[in-house]
């Protein structure tokens, strides 16, 4: 399958970064499954696996420590560009995040930042609004039915369940 070339855009801060080493492991009309290495060296992220919700608006990553256990379940609210004549998918960071940690705890991150870029015009009211749509309906999905329908896709893969 002739997968696509997938990049990351965020507006804060203003990037787009060709995600040269994420592997796809699995794409079709509902998500795409990515297995990667942490772009830059960090003390607390090593690796990890991301599924792609892109009809729903966010994206679900499995952050790894350098001893492959659990630092955490991080929710990214997106959307993206599909070009399908230069076969690329460009995911636009929407800013605000939902993280979740082993002990379940939950924290919601960065709406200062989805405030900020709009008071900056980095981003326009449809774009504030779509954000803020996709994190309700993520956190009705969470409330309502946990995070594990959301992470099963990639723990499928990891377990091989999923070929």
């Amino acid at each position: 399958m002739n997968y696509p070339v997938l990049y990351r855009k965020r507006f804060i801060p203003d990037e787009c970064v060709k995600l040269k080493d994420d592997e796809i492991l699995k794409l079709d009309d509902s998500v795409i499954i990515t297995k990667w290495k942490a772009l830059k060296k960090r003390c607390d992220i090593s690796s990890g696996y991301s599924c792609y919700y892109l009809k729903d608006g966010y994206k679900v990553s499995k952050f790894l420590k350098e001893d492959n256990s659990l630092l955490c379940w991080y929710f990214d609210i997106i959307t993206y560009d599909r070009d399908t004549e230069s076969n690329t998918l460009t995911v636009i960071d929407l800013l605000a995040d939902v993280i979740i940690y082993p002990d379940g705890k939950m924290k919601i991150d960065d709406l200062d930042e989805l405030s900020e870029a709009f008071e900056k015009k980095l981003i326009d009211e449809s774009l504030l609004k779509k954000s803020l749509l996709s994190l309700n309906r993520l956190l009705n999905e969470i409330y309502e039915n946990g995070i594990s329908s959301l992470t099963s896709p990639i723990e499928n893969i990891i377990s091989g369940q999923d070929q």
